[in-house]
């Protein structure tokens, strides 16, 4: 019985071992089931791209720019951590067909850039929205688009700086309308368009805007671009019932690369507006403003990078700023900026920023409650993330 028992024993152990293994092999032999793909590359495959970024920062100034007068549009906190803007944008933009593109903005800057006819204080844009046709080396697009007009966007990672320039916020932020680019060789191209005018979704009056603009690149290291805007639009600071006036922009820009580490780029902005106010005499008069920038930035490393820039800005008729309270004499500017970049990721970046601005009048506000100063000093850190 004892070696019976023992017999029996093995032959249960015996035939588990077999089955197991016949398991074993079933498993080996049964293909695994394929990865789920992800969400960029079904994106990716039905022709759709999709990308944002986050950018928020703080902001310290000696000056009161919050309830104080400030040349800049966005950057105006006085000691404060701030969202400045979170970008989504979704685009389908074959080189033959159809197709379009939704670009929107969202935090303290989107209520800053709202079109005419749409909610100010809502801190939610939609910044881009238009309906695109490509064919060979044209490409139309129709609906709401950003300006051709400026060195520096709303889209923050396109900046080398935490800050933006005077120049920025003196031109307009977007168009409604249609436009059409003509790349007539990888040199050239050739822009022209009609919209309702400056950051106008519902048009203020019933004419429209011409807009021409051209890009050349002789050389791989080169381009130069410019741009001109010309149609009637409501005059600001005039008095109520004033009639509208034309308003004029030209807008010229160079940039140039030596190499992947250096790079320079220089920009020139002329503004006028017929039937504007004459603040100083009285009466209405053909305006002016105009401003020159320069840029540089150099890459010490793959993950650190310098930029400065210099920039002036002539108010000579108070069209953009109007008249500093207690003067007869519009404003100049000037103001310099110096920023630090650090990547510690593709997809991650780090900014310092020191910016000094400059008046010939005393236009800015000190925070303590004493006399108005003739320059502005802020430091920034900016904090961007991209997706």
């Amino acid at each position: 019985m004892p070696m019976q028992k023992s017999v029996l024993s093995f032959s249960v152990a015996a035939a588990a071992l077999a089955m197991s293994g016949l398991a074993s092999a079933q498993q080996a032999a049964t293909p695994a089931a394929p990865a789920a793909p992800t969400l960029d590359k079904v994106l990716e495959a039905s022709g759709l791209a999709v990308t944002g970024y986050i950018d928020t920062g703080y902001t310290h100034a000696n000056r009161d720019l919050e309830t104080g007068f400030s040349p800049r549009v966005f950057d105006s906190q006085n000691n404060s951590f701030v969202l400045h803007q979170v970008g989504l944008q979704v685009a389908k933009q074959p080189k033959e067909g159809f197709g379009g593109l939704v670009n929107v903005t969202m935090g303290r800057d989107a209520a800053l850039i709202h079109s005419f006819d749409t909610t100010t204080e809502s801190q939610f844009d939609v910044t881009q929205a238009y309906g695109q046709y490509a064919s060979g080396p044209l490409t139309v697009i129709v609906g709401k688009f950003t300006t051709l007009v400026g060195t520096e966007v709303i889209w923050s990672p396109s900046n080398t700086q935490a800050s933006r320039s005077i120049l920025f916020g003196a031109s307009p932020f977007t168009h409604t309308g249609v436009r059409a680019t003509f790349a007539m060789n990888d040199m050239f191209s050739f822009t022209a368009g009609l919209n309702n005018g400056w950051d106008q979704v519902k048009d203020s009056n019933k004419d429209k805007t011409l807009e021409l603009g051209a890009t050349l690149t002789p050389i791989k290291a080169l381009s130069l671009s410019g741009s001109y805007y010309t149609g009637k639009e409501t005059v600001p600071l005039a008095t109520p019932g004033a009639p509208d006036g034309t308003r004029n922009s030209l807008d010229l820009l160079g940039s140039y690369s030596l190499g992947d580490k250096l790079s320079f780029g220089l920009e020139y902005l002329k503004v006028t507006q017929e039937n504007a106010a004459d603040l100083i005499n009285g009466g209405s008069m053909k305006a002016t403003y105009s401003g020159e920038a320069a840029y540089v930035k150099y890459m010490f490393t793959p993950k650190w990078s310098a930029a400065l820039r210099l920039e002036a800005f002539d108010d000579k008729d108070g069209l953009r700023f109007g008249l500093p309270a207690g003067t007869t004499t519009a404003s100049k500017y000037k103001e310099s900026t110096f920023t630090v970049g650090w990547l510690p990721a593709d997809n991650f970046e780090v900014r310092g920023e020191f910016r000094m601005d400059k008046a010939n009048n005393e236009v800015f506000t000190d925070t303590s409650g004493g006399n108005p100063s003739k320059s502005l000093t802020t430091y920034a850190v900016q904090v961007l993330y991209k997706f």
